[in-house]
């Protein structure tokens, strides 16, 4: 009985783990693909000719700020240098508790103003609204304390613009970012609700002022493993996916909406932990259900840097956030799933989802089990074993390693080879340590779903900025 047992689950999560493989082997391709085209093309040339374009839709850009003293003067500065012709800048104090609020008053000279809020989406109460005299087009709303979800809907509220982009308050735009986020909506007709860039890490970056002087990869492996990991999700995952409209997450730290259909779907969902990827997937079901023929599409070129946890313990709360996230907002559409009126989203995307981003840490962390077991039982189970365990490092090594190579290949953010070498070896070892540890606390967010967790604590942050402006 053990044995047939053992054959069994062992065949089931060598089935699985070999079509995982396969998905993701034809992703990369795809980026590769797409990658190519854009590195044929002259970027610089581009830029220039599209940013005298008349036609540009002007953008309001919200960042939602809770405690963000440490980098928040850092972003605005970065956003003020943002090449676009037309934007306003809206930074949502959600009731911060440090000197968030003090730092941008001082730095940017503000005065508190009267202007009129036209309330679209129910929000907590709003205290006050600053301008910038130095920067007309900087505000600063102080409101009651209500999530990233709620300040992000005072800014949509607030926001003049047909087109808001939100960034988290810890990030970085390059100066072109947004330029060229919003060509795909610029261009399209109004075909495309909703765009969202790439983003990578800049722990260890010089920065100065918001820009950056000095590109260094850090010499943490925790740091160079999570850089490795947001490469293989940006570089391959949404790349292949938005190909064919079927991406269901653009990130809350980077990303462009139209304000009429995000106002449609009723905004951000305060009660749903993965705000971000809850009103992608509320934009698809609400045109799916209208019938209209839009896109919503991730731009690889365009970067916003971010700061990553430096300790395991706070990046253990953020991959159980994102994991619980994500199953709550996929159960709480459950109906898309297989369902032809969904189209491509209920038959492709919702079923990769479910399979892949929430069962997979599942009968992943179930493998390693396995192969544990099996090596201790011999036999025809060493054999099982080895093969998983060869599987196990295709999947969590080799594809992070080629992910590497792509990057830098195709975009070069890191131009020293020394680097590129560091960052293939350190993405070889990832089955061995980083790899079973995010399982464990993806299965954790799995468990707390269950248990109908909400809370989830505080990012611990030290801002990016390390020379220049002292705050």
């Amino acid at each position: 009985m053990l044995e047939l047992l053992m054959i069994f689950f062992g065949g089931m999560i060598l089935l699985y783990m070999v079509l995982t493989i396969l998905t993701y082997l034809f992703m990369l391709w795809k980026a590769s693909v797409e990658l190519k085209k854009q590195y044929q093309l002259d970027k610089q040339e581009l830029d220039e000719d599209y940013i005298h374009d008349l036609f540009t839709k002007p953008v309001s850009i919200i960042v939602p700020a809770y405690n963000e003293e440490a980098g928040i003067v850092d972003n605005v500065h970065a956003l003020l240098n943002l090449h676009y012709p037309q934007t306003e800048l809206l930074v949502v104090n959600d009731g911060s508790t440090d000197s968030t609020q003090t730092k941008l008053v001082k730095q940017f000279k503000m005065k508190q103003v009267h202007r009129v809020i036209r309330e679209q989406i129910d929000t907590k109460k709003i205290i006050a609204v600053y301008q910038s005299t130095i920067y007309p087009h900087l505000w600063l709303v102080e409101k009651e304390n209500g999530g990233k979800a709620d300040a992000l809907n005072v800014g949509i509220n607030m926001a003049k613009c047909p087109y808001f982009c939100s960034i988290d308050g810890d990030s970085l735009l390059d100066d072109k970012s947004l330029l060229r986020v919003m060509k795909p909506i610029n261009m399209s007709n109004d075909q495309v609700v909703a765009a969202g860039g790439n983003v990578r890490i800049a722990n260890d970056f010089d920065i100065r002022l918001g820009a950056i002087y000095k590109f260094q990869l850090s010499k943490n492996p925790l740091i160079v493993m999570q850089i490795v990991e947001y490469l293989r999700a940006f570089m391959m995952g949404r790349i292949a996916l938005s190909k064919y409209n079927l991406i269901l997450i653009i990130s809350g730290a980077f990303s462009v909406f139209s304000k009429e259909w995000v106002i449609r779907a009723g905004g951000y969902s305060t009660n749903i932990i993965g705000e971000d990827m809850e009103l992608v997937v509320k934009l698809h079901r609400l045109l799916k259900e209208q019938k209209q023929n839009k896109r919503i599409e991730f731009v690889p070129d365009p970067v916003c840097w971010t700061e990553a946890p430096t300790k395991l313990s706070v990046l253990r709360k953020q991959r159980r956030r994102w994991s619980q996230g994500l199953l709550e907002s996929l159960w709480k559409h459950k109906k898309m799933t297989f369902n032809p009126k969904y189209r491509q989203i209920g038959m492709i995307s919702f079923p990769y989802f479910w399979i892949v981003e929430c069962l997979g840490p599942i009968i992943e962390l179930g493998g390693y089990m396995y192969v544990i077991v099996a090596f201790f039982l011999g036999d025809i189970y060493f054999e099982f074993a080895l093969l998983l365990a060869l599987l196990f490092i295709l999947y969590g090594s080799i594809l992070s390693a080629l992910s590497v190579l792509l990057e830098a290949w195709m975009v070069n953010t890191y131009p020293r080879f020394r680097d590129v070498l560091r960052m293939v070896f350190v993405s070889l070892t990832e089955v061995f340590w980083y790899r079973p540890l995010t399982l464990i606390w993806r299965v954790e967010g799995f468990i707390r779903f269950l248990l109908r967790k909400k809370d989830w604590g505080n990012m611990q942050r030290t801002g990016l900025a390390k020379k220049g402006y002292k705050q």
